[in-house]
């Protein structure tokens, strides 16, 4: 069966090669290299090893692509001959080469075995001379693919196969799209070699190196590349597309009044994904409360009332106007400042239009989060309490009304438990809590203790009616040890 052997000269002199590959090396009778521009090959010439060379291959084809096809399809055919071979490439043939890459994909379609030997690269050298930890992460890419760099690539990157003037001119109008202009690069050039060459410069002057060849690469530190733009266009257009005739039929059909659940949802969605810090539902929840904006934007403009661009722009003109502090000549000393401040210049905004103390806060909120907009609301024109004191108190008084009228008074119940929820409301606002957000909060906590108590009932094979009260508050107090360990 036909075998091919592939090894590594290292990165540079003789002394690098592995003992393995050397073993192989003066032993195999059929030794092919792919280019003889290497400084280990002077070590191979002292030592009397003979070998045939695949260069006439660069000055036959007209691409490099076209140069390693053929060198891989003749390393097929010379194994098939020989019975076995041994393929040398420059560095490691584990590293950026792509005859390693074509010969196993075409000879092992062929049935030829393929065997790699590791061997010592150029990035082993680079690692160490410019004291780079790869663990932190490094992309190493041919001088030709840089192209193929994904836009939001934030490792730093060794740019193998510049060859070259031309390719380093090439290789730096490619870069610039993906980094500043002066952006600092290093030009490292025969490492390991005595004359070993390593130049700091900026990208512009990249191929303004004073020497260029087979034996340089570039290496760059990382950095976050150019910022990739956004638009909501996309977005828009689709919706567009889904409310126009022939569009989506569901779509067309609703309205500003129809949605209001569904933008309540996926508030409450979002709110979820950040309480269980999940940033990939986060990103997506965020993503269908942005739909149910673009939504309603849409049906606005098709009523010529206003568009998206005015939800941004007036969005964009508050917050700066807003922040006279951050756009503006005004000091503020902390952020109760900014707060009050806030405050004030909403005041200015909407004084004409909402003369009312509680105007402005909307029916549709959730009732704990009205409640506390409310008495927020009331408060700022001195109706509240002095201190948290008397709340207590007040709680204890609505519980016992509550108590008083409970299993005799329906309507009278319900009215002095909203009193109760109403005094503890004000309790939240002034341990400085947000009472929704609180019980959203103990409603997953809930779910998530009741849940165990639910496996656990299936897991020993049990119906819910086979256990006591306590028994299944002693799993209750389980997952609540759970919780906390």
């Amino acid at each position: 069966m036909a075998e091919i052997i592939i090894v590594g000269l290292g990165p540079g002199p003789f002394h690098l090669i592995t003992l393995e590959t050397y073993e192989l090396l003066k032993s195999t009778p059929k030794l092919l290299l792919r280019t003889e521009k290497h400084p280990a090959v002077s070590g191979l010439k002292d030592r009397n090893i003979s070998f045939s060379t695949y260069d006439a291959m660069y000055k036959r084809y007209a691409s490099f692509k076209e140069v390693y096809q053929a060198i891989a399809v003749d390393c097929i055919k010379e194994a098939e001959r020989c019975g076995k071979v041994v393929y040398a490439v420059p560095g490691s043939p584990a590293v950026a080469e792509q005859t390693v890459a074509l010969i196993r994909e075409k000879g092992e379609a062929a049935g030829v075995t393929i065997t790699v030997i590791p061997g010592m690269s150029f990035l082993d050298l680079l690692y160490v001379r410019l004291g780079v930890d790869p663990i932190r992460g490094v992309t190493v890419v041919d001088a030709a693919d840089i192209e193929t760099l994904p836009e939001d690539l934030d490792t730093a990157l060794v740019v193998t196969q510049v060859y070259n003037r031309q390719v380093a001119s090439d290789a730096k109008l490619s870069l610039m799209e993906y980094y500043p202009d002066d952006f600092e690069v290093v030009v490292v050039r025969n490492l390991g070699l005595p004359d070993e060459t390593i130049l700091n410069l900026p990208l512009y002057e990249l191929d303004r190196a004073e020497t260029i060849d087979h034996l340089t690469s570039v290496y760059i530190p990382a950095k976050k590349l150019k910022q990739r733009t956004f638009s909501f266009q996309p977005l828009v257009d689709v919706m567009a597309k889904l409310r126009s005739p022939g569009g989506c039929i569901w779509d067309i059909e609703q309205t500003h009044l129809t949605l209001r659940h569904n933008f309540i949802e996926e508030v409450y969605e979002v709110i979820e994904a950040i309480e269980l810090e999940d940033s990939k539902t986060l990103c997506e929840e965020l993503g269908d409360v942005l739909l149910q904006i673009v939504f309603h934007a849409r049906m606005a403009e098709e009523d010529g009332k206003f568009s998206m661009q005015d939800v941004i722009d007036g969005v964009t003109e508050k917050l700066v106007r807003r922040h006279p502090h951050v756009f503006g000549d005004i000091s503020v000393r902390d952020a109760a400042q900014v707060v009050l401040n806030w405050e004030d210049i909403k005041k200015q905004e909407k004084g004409a239009e909402r003369p009312g103390v509680l105007d402005g806060v909307p029916q549709g909120l959730p009732s704990l989060m009205r409640s506390n907009k409310l008495q927020t609301k009331a408060a700022k024109v001195g109706f509240d309490w002095n201190s948290i004191d008397p709340i207590w108190d007040k709680i204890q008084e609505e519980l016992q009304e509550l108590k008083e009228v409970a299993g005799e008074d329906s309507a009278a119940a319900e009215m002095e438990l909203g009193d109760v929820l109403f005094s503890v409301v004000n309790l939240a606002r002034f341990l400085g809590l947000e009472p929704e957000t609180a019980l959203t909060a103990t409603n997953n906590k809930f779910i998530r203790r009741f849940n165990y108590i639910q496996d656990q009932v299936k897991l020993q094979k049990k119906k819910w009616e086979d256990f006591t009260l306590d028994e299944l508050d002693v799993l209750w107090n389980e997952a609540k040890l759970l919780e906390k360990a």
